[in-house]
């Protein structure tokens, strides 16, 4: 007879068993298995009570006690360069300027030997998430050593951030008509090749993947995303044919991402048009909130501070002289991508046209940018589909937490990110020690009530590297418990994103969007960026398993 409260019911597609089911709910719950049928979950329980639903075409994996979570959700992505690390050049890691030459020119000699030409060809050779900051000398790559890569072909050098780029003279010459002298760097008046914010854009437009290379670019992607255990994506898109292959793999039933798309501001007009209101979409595409710039970065010195940069406090930026304007020269205290005013102004048009707003700002001058905005636009509205976001908000001071936490604003962040936290690192030697043990405190957001959620930024897209970080970060401000980095990268992007009804957490009734550890990160906190994926799930269909 079946036990009291199971009857039989109709079998489940799926039962995962076996395992130590966490569903990170507040509080937490544990189970041992999980049924799944059409794509959605309808029993977290004991083994035995799960069992009731196995029928003759059920599919039973047994997990040998592995860690069940919800499926990881990066709540602020770049897709598109997900994919392009896979297809050209990836230099994430390489700790030596020499070696990342290396593998630039590497890779120039395989576009050579595919076009069956020597240099001088028209297509670029490109080279994506190189860090200085782990060099010697912490000095961007230039046009003079990147010309060493190749003089004919065009070279063009993402830094990790995409907030700054480096090119060789040919790439210079091709756009040096279309580049904004203010984010070109200079040495005695020449290009240095290091370029930064809007400068890059024209760089975008030139390398710019067409529909047939962006829906190869999102294969790729997909696949990388479901052997991280990640199953929803906050991805920020602006002139890219990305949302066009979205939905043409999603009209094609081959995509196994849940996508949040989060359109920048110049697309507002167009978006608003199309009458893609917030959470309207299918199952796997939805329109997600207007993204907007305030400043740069930390790396690129482009971060919008208060003060000055500690390594640039009477230096110009731009040049690498000594500056006349002193400290109160904005070269030293980065720069705005978008004005405040201009910010006000886009938060307000998408008010007007029902969108909620998620503002890049990772200097404390940004950060009061981006709030002033969204309190000037009563902006903090209880509509789940309109949740405000500061995108980083790294730099938040107390005031500024507090603020955040009293209108609702959620804090997209990057626990990553503290992999340069670190005493000595490069925020260290951007910003001194106090900005440093300021930035990413994710224990005082927490405490403070702010709405925290987790993504990459694709440095790297790693939710375990990411979880790792924000657990053993340098201070206690910073670090957060298991549990918590985990809700942050399941439970609080879907909040986030106004989805918490349905993804974010293991409960009956939600989709089934699931992730299978080989062992548990509570068992060994400070090695959790070497534990693997064994299983991901998405819809109930198993996308990727490597037990």
């Amino acid at each position: 007879m079946p036990r009291a409260g199971f009857p039989m019911t109709e079998a489940a597609d799926l039962l995962l068993t076996g395992a130590e089911v966490h569903a990170l709910t507040d509080p937490d719950r544990t189970a041992e298995a999980v049924a799944i049928r059409d794509g959605e979950i309808v029993r977290v329980g004991s083994e035995y009570e799960v069992r009731f639903l196995d029928g003759v075409e059920t599919k039973v994996i047994e997990l040998d006690g592995g860690v069940v979570l919800p499926g990881f959700i990066d709540a602020h992505t770049h897709v598109q360069l997900l994919g392009q690390y896979e297809l050209h050049a990836d230099l994430w890691g390489i700790e030596r300027r020499d070696a990342c030459l290396d593998a630039l020119r590497d890779h120039a000699a395989e576009l050579d030997a595919e076009s069956g030409a020597a240099d001088g060809r028209d297509e670029w050779a490109i080279g994506f998430r190189y860090d200085e900051s782990a060099w010697d000398d912490d000095r961007p790559l230039t046009r003079e050593d990147l010309d060493a890569v190749s003089e004919g072909r065009p070279v063009a050098v993402f830094r990790i951030d995409v907030h700054s780029a480096s090119l060789n003279s040919a790439a210079v010459e091709r756009l040096r008509d279309d580049l904004p002298e203010s984010d070109v760097r200079t040495e005695d008046g020449e290009p240095t090749g290091v370029i930064v914010e809007d400068a890059l854009d024209v760089l975008w437009e030139r390398v710019a993947p067409d529909r047939e290379d962006a829906r190869e670019l999102l294969d790729a992607a997909q696949e990388r995303a479901h052997r991280l255990g990640v199953t929803g994506v906050h991805d920020m898109v602006r002139n890219t044919t990305l949302p066009w292959a979205y939905r043409a793999l999603d009209r094609a039933d081959r995509l196994r991402l849940r996508v949040r798309l989060n359109y920048w501001a110049d697309h507002l007009d167009a978006v608003a048009e199309a009458g893609l209101a917030p959470g309207a979409g299918s199952e796997f595409v939805r329109t997600g909130a207007i993204k907007s710039y305030t400043d740069g970065s930390i790396g690129s010195h482009t971060a919008r501070l208060r003060e000055p940069y500690a390594d640039l406090d009477g230096v110009d930026a731009d040049s690498g002289d000594a500056d006349a304007g002193g400290d109160d020269a904005d070269g030293e205290r980065g720069q705005w991508v978008i004005e405040p005013d201009e910010l006000r102004a886009i938060v307000a048009d998408a008010a007007d046209a029902g969108f909620p707003v998620a503002a890049h700002a990772i200097g404390d001058a940004a950060i009061d940018a981006a709030l002033d905005a969204f309190e000037d636009a009563d902006a903090a509205l209880a509509d789940p589909n309109r949740r405000y976001r500061i995108e980083h908000a790294e730099l938040a001071d107390d005031e500024q937490i507090d603020r955040m936490a009293a209108a609702g604003v959620v804090a997209s962040a990057q626990p990553n990110f503290l992999q340069w936290a670190d005493e000595g690192g490069l925020y260290d030697r951007r910003l001194g020690v106090e900005r440093r043990e300021r930035a990413d405190r994710f224990r005082r957001w927490l405490s403070a009530g702010v709405p925290v959620a987790f993504g990459s930024d694709c440095m790297p897209m790693d939710p375990l590297y990411g979880v790792h970080h924000a657990v053993n970060a340098p201070t206690d401000e910073q670090r957060i418990s298991v549990t918590e980095a985990l809700r942050a990268y399941t439970y609080g992007g879907a909040f986030a994103a106004g989805d918490e009804d349905r993804l974010g957490t293991i409960e009956v009734g939600k989709e089934a969007d699931l992730v299978a550890l080989e062992r548990s990160p509570w068992d060994d906190p400070g090695g959790i960026d070497d534990v693997d994926v064994a299983l991901t799930v998405v819809d109930g269909d198993v996308v990727y398993d490597d037990r």
